[in-house]
């Protein structure tokens, strides 16, 4: 898979390979353009496809897992009209989650974070305020919204976290320093439902129930009525097919809190 720092070492190969042809004969300039604009694309899509773990290690699944596990994740709550119904369907057929919770709405609704807690269910960190600018910010002040979420769960729920999942899957230099700096887990996925968009609920039950196996991460919102619709099914899909979700940590062998 390729990775930042070779995808740059071989980029300054290559430039400086660029230059020295040009010392010694004419390069035309639209090669120049079109290396820089190789190098763009490519970084570009690697900091916005977290699977790839491009900039910094990301956990998207756990295909050595013995037992017959997947986990479902939540992104964007805690949410007051939706959350309260996939917690109740989780109840319902006895699965368990894991809840990406941004600060802002955790602060506004912490009877729902301490009810996620209560039932079972593993939180963890998906920023403080989710800005569309998110994959802009300085280590600063990732590390900042990082540190502001955390003390907002931990005044709730008594729980320092150490799970985060960057809003939008966008990873970049400064996130991982901020990661290292902070002693959190990236957490992604394997199975990435887009039931955020115009898809029918059928199309992202089958983006997410194609080829679903033991070890997979789900990613799924809990912020609408198609999700809670897609959840029913998915969770009425895992049965026969002798699957169960449990919360990440347990499902990567890792500590969701310090």
């Amino acid at each position: 898979m390729l990775k930042f720092y070779t995808i740059n070492a071989l980029a300054l190969v290559v430039f400086f390979g660029l230059l020295l042809a040009g010392f010694f004969g004419d390069v035309p300039a639209w090669l120049y353009v079109l290396f820089v604009f190789i190098w763009f694309v490519i970084t570009a899509i690697g900091s916005f496809q977290i699977r790839w773990n491009y900039h910094l290690q990301s956990l998207n699944h756990n295909y050595k897992v013995s037992e017959n596990y997947i986990s479902i994740t939540f992104d964007d709550g805690p949410n007051p009209e939706f959350t309260p119904k996939v917690l109740s369907l989780l109840k319902e057929y006895g699965a368990k989650a894991t809840f990406f919770l941004i600060g802002k709405n955790a602060e506004k609704y912490p009877e729902l974070v301490q009810q996620i807690i209560n039932e079972g269910h593993t939180i963890g960190s998906h920023s403080f305020s989710h800005s569309k600018n998110f994959g802009f910010f300085s280590t600063e002040k990732v590390a900042a919204e990082l540190k502001q979420t955390n003390s907002i769960l931990k005044e709730i729920t008594g729980k320092e976290l150490k799970l985060f999942r960057p809003p939008f899957g966008v990873t970049n230099p400064n996130i991982k320093k901020a990661l290292k700096n902070t002693g959190y887990f990236s957490i992604g996925w394997s199975k990435r439902s887009l039931d955020t968009t115009n898809l029918s609920e059928e199309k992202i039950l089958k983006r997410i129930t194609s080829n679903l196996k033991k070890g997979d991460i789900i990613l799924l919102h809990d912020s609408s009525a198609k999700t809670v619709a897609v959840l029913e099914q998915l969770l009425l899909f895992l049965q026969p097919h002798k699957l169960q979700s449990v919360p990440v940590d347990r499902l990567l062998e890792i500590e969701a809190y310090a």
